[in-house]
């Protein structure tokens, strides 16, 4: 049984074995390795720090994205609606004018018409005049071809004048 039990001897050296580098580990290695371990666990904190950061500033973004979107559409919106009452406007406008043209064309044209045809009646009643008066010359002239008629026409516009 003794191979079993193991010496009072070999557990004081193993147990001033493991304490020695117990001591040595500590000293020189368990702080580096727990410094650094701090140091990952501070990174690893910060790392999902600035994740969720950047996933509020996401969310920001996203609702300030939204907003201007929905801004946009209003804006395009009224764009749209301004540019609409614009075109109604300037149709409306052309139609005026384009009445006002027209009137004035119409206007214009009885007018000229109103011209020509006083032109036309002048012309006409000058002709007629002309007319009357070549008629006039020929009977005159078949009238007092002859003396007797002539001195019958001087006796009766003589009676006219002492009427007068």
């Amino acid at each position: 049984m003794d191979l079993v039990t193991p010496g009072i001897g070999l557990i004081f050296w193993q147990t001033l074995t493991f304490l020695i580098v117990l001591l040595i580990l500590a000293k020189y290695v368990w702080k580096p390795i727990m410094n650094a371990l701090k140091a990952r666990e501070g990174s690893i904190e910060d790392a999902l720090n600035a994740a969720e950061q950047a996933r509020e500033d996401m969310e920001k973004l996203s609702a300030d994205n939204e907003k201007l979107m929905e801004e946009a559409r209003l804006e395009r919106d009224k764009i749209i609606k301004d540019a609409s009452a614009m075109a109604s406007k300037i149709r409306e406008e052309a139609k005026e004018d384009a009445g006002k043209i027209a009137g004035k064309m119409v206007e214009d044209a009885k007018h000229t018409i109103n011209l020509e045809k006083q032109a036309a009646i002048n012309e006409i009643r000058n002709q007629v005049a002309e007319m009357s008066l070549k008629i006039a010359e020929k009977i005159l002239r078949k009238n007092l071809s002859d003396d007797k008629n002539q001195k019958a026409l001087i006796k009766e516009y003589m009676k006219d004048l002492n009427q007068n």
